[in-house]
């Protein structure tokens, strides 16, 4: 049976790294997690459907290499189902911080969210970085349990939320 992502009931995503000829696919992607999840990401839908195509290829050229930032993908062939990213913490080398998770709607409860974790936690391994911190805001609880399901656990710390002031989040933190 066919749903209307496309997608058969058991077609599987790859989960890989993205490649600069990914970019036109990941800027749709990143515009449905804004659409989806304003308060989950560090921009709003309107600033990311302005910036230039341009921008977002040598976003995911520079994520597609190297040790200190990348992206990772769920690519059932078409269309892009979901994304995490990871970057070198700038104060504890030993730290891959998690950033922009996101599956969307219709691929939801198939594993995507913890293979896109695992394929984050095996590049911070590969590049010596044992442990993997995320932020999730407080009040979105189905994030706080999904992630506790994959072994994070919530620190105790709370920061502002970095663009919406009234929020708060907490971090988790788990080996990679």
């Amino acid at each position: 049976m066919t749903t209307d992502t496309g997608a058969t009931a058991l077609r599987q995503a790859e989960i890989r790294r993205v490649r600069p000829e990914d970019a036109s696919r990941m800027r749709a992607l990143r515009l449905e997690m804004l659409a989806d999840a304003p308060l989950a990401f560090l921009e709003t839908l309107a600033d990311a459907a302005a910036r230039p195509h341009t921008e977002f290829v040598a976003r995911i050229s520079y994520t597609s290499v190297g040790p200190n930032n990348a992206q990772f993908i769920a690519d059932p062939g078409g269309r892009l189902v979901g994304h995490a990213g990871g970057t070198v913490s700038p104060t504890e080398p030993g730290l891959t911080v998690i950033y922009a998770v996101y599956v969307t709607p219709a691929w939801r409860g198939r594993g995507l969210l913890g293979e896109l974790i695992d394929g984050v936690a095996a590049w911070s391994r590969a590049c010596g970085r044992p442990e993997l911190l995320l932020e999730v805001v407080v009040g979105n609880d189905r994030a706080y349990r999904a992630y506790q399901r994959l072994g994070f656990t919530d620190t105790g710390v709370r920061v502002p939320h970095p663009t919406i002031p009234a929020l708060t989040e907490l971090q988790m933190r788990r080996t990679a």
